[in-house]
């Protein structure tokens, strides 16, 4: 497996940008380089669009105005007010601005695609935004206002004004003026952009796939925290183990049920409660029984969109392109969002299942009549003390909330410019809403974890089945208990609840385990 915090440098070449690549330059700050030969590619292709402008050939942008404008003729002279116009009358977003790391890794994305060489930019753009990311220099850029499609236009823009000195940029901590933040990171705005260059920087689905990438990353860890928070819950649950037999799930064939009941498997060894318990019952509800095939799909639904947004990652998708061996400009729908849109609306579905069966998994903790034997809400002294109750309403209310946020945003479309851009992708309203399903699926594991520790002192406190944990779930408890105690009575619960959300954001628990089990996957 590959970490993205121990990459130091990226070479950017428009082929093989990898995602933990991109989430190694935008949020652990990689250094950026180019390429030679993602050099030499952007300068036969500007060399072509300038050939193109010479000539007065009729080229979208180039020499046409832009959407419903594309039939208005545009003179080589004003071409650069052209391209400057653009950025200035699109950078129209609202709302809070995007996170630094995803401004970042759109400003990596817009870098990686021009350097194919198909569209048209002068090389020192894209030189001085490689340099804006080494010197950390990050557009303020709003987060709401793109259709995705024509590509994320007003996102864009904003990140594109600081490239002229304008509009806003985060460095070193402050919210600076556009060319007051260049200018204390030692770079030199352009004066103005040139013909295509306009398009060149807004023209593309960088903003979603920034946003929707970095997701994706955070996603696929905590799909593996699902799978070690729910095998200490099952052990709490005393749970019956034939659920997870190899045979059983290469019957189905399907690789990630396949995968998950292979890490059940490994982080329940050698646990005396699980050994003592087993026939207990002939079966387990299905929130125990069947987390192999519910974060077994959630893992196949990742990898499908992984698959997808890496392709992405190392797409050309301004409009229109340069084909520098015959001299072709096509105009085409390469910027359209609808390729990251589906995937985006089935993250978020995939990360809200997630937390929806760990709500599941809690409330059978906390109700005697499906504990198998744990008391009332886990608490010792009843009545006075509510215990664990309001924890699993808690869970609840975010699980709910994560099922009016699924609904997918790809199903929708407004036609803009005239109606010439009459069927567009939402996309970035997808990748968007991503953000607030991870963060309650988080939460919502963070809470099955904190009860799952209590369920197991009340196992372990009833002997019925001894008081062993396997060697990897004894390490995961103890860890959580050294900062947070068994709750014998009713005590303020914020704290000890922030302090295991930490535990589960921060990935440590997937470091300890991967120290028990080096090939967890």
């Amino acid at each position: 497996m590959e970490y993205p915090q121990r990459m130091k440098e990226v070479v950017l070449d428009g082929h093989s940008l990898t995602l933990e690549a991109f989430v190694a330059v935008a949020r652990f700050g990689a250094h950026v380089a180019l390429s030679e030969r993602a050099k030499e590619s952007i300068m036969r292709s500007r060399a072509l669009a300038e050939k193109i402008a010479r000539e007065k050939r009729v080229a979208y942008g180039i020499t046409t105005g832009f959407g419903d404008f594309a039939t208005v003729a545009v003179s080589d002279e004003l071409s650069s007010q052209l391209s400057t116009n653009l950025i200035l009358s699109h950078c129209t977003g609202t709302g809070e601005p995007y996170s630094q790391e995803q401004v970042r890794g759109m400003m990596v994305l817009r870098a990686n695609a021009l350097c194919v060489g198909l569209s048209g930019v002068r090389l020192v753009l894209v030189e001085l935004l490689v340099e804006m990311l080494n010197r950390g220099v990050t557009p303020v850029v709003p987060q709401k206002g793109s259709l995705g499609a024509s590509g994320d236009l007003a996102p864009l823009s904003h990140m594109g004004l600081v490239l002229l000195g304008r509009g806003e940029a985060f460095f070193q901590g402050k919210r600076l003026p556009g060319k007051e933040a260049m200018a204390q990171a030692g770079l030199q705005p352009l004066k103005a952009l040139a013909c295509k260059e306009g398009l060149g920087i807004t023209n593309g689905t960088c903003a979603m796939t920034s946003v929707g990438a970095l997701h994706l990353y955070d996603a696929i860890q905590t799909a593996r925290m699902a799978d070690v928070i729910s095998s200490l819950s099952f052990t709490a649950l005393a749970g019956q183990l034939d659920s997870f037999q190899e045979r059983m799930h290469a019957a189905r064939g399907q690789l990630g049920q396949i995968q998950v009941a292979r890490n059940f498997r490994m982080l329940t060894q050698g646990s005396e409660i699980l050994e003592r318990c087993q026939g207990a019952r002939v079966q387990d509800a299905y929130a125990l029984r069947c987390i192999p095939q519910v974060h077994g799909a959630v893992r196949d639904a990742l990898d499908f969109i992984r698959s997808k947004v890496e392709i992405e990652l190392n797409a050309v998708t301004d409009n229109p392109l340069l084909f520098c061996e015959d001299e072709a400009v096509i105009s085409g729908g390469n910027f359209h969002g609808e390729p990251m849109a589906l995937p985006f609306d089935f993250l978020g579905i995939a990360c809200a299942e997630l937390g929806s069966i760990s709500e599941r998994r809690i409330e059978r903790m906390v109700n005697a009549a499906l504990s198998n034997g744990l008391t009332r809400f886990l608490t010792l002294h009843e009545g006075i003390n509510s215990g664990f109750m309001i924890v699993q309403y808690a869970a609840a209310s975010m699980a709910s909330e994560n099922k009016v946020l699924a609904h997918p945003a790809s199903v929708d479309s407004i036609p803009s410019s005239a109606n010439q851009e009459d069927f567009v992708s939402m996309g970035t309203t997808a990748a968007r809403k991503v953000g607030p399903i991870l963060e309650n699926t988080r939460s919502v594991l963070a809470y099955e974890l904190f009860t799952a520790c209590q369920a197991v002192d009340i196992r372990r406190l009833s002997g019925t089945y001894g008081r062993g944990l396997s060697p990897v779930g004894e390490a995961l408890f103890s860890h959580v208990r050294k900062k947070v105690a068994f709750l014998e009575e009713d005590r303020e619960l914020w704290p000890d609840i922030q302090q295991v959300e930490a535990m589960v954001r921060s990935g440590e628990l997937l470091d300890l385990v991967e120290s028990f089990v080096p090939n967890f996957q």
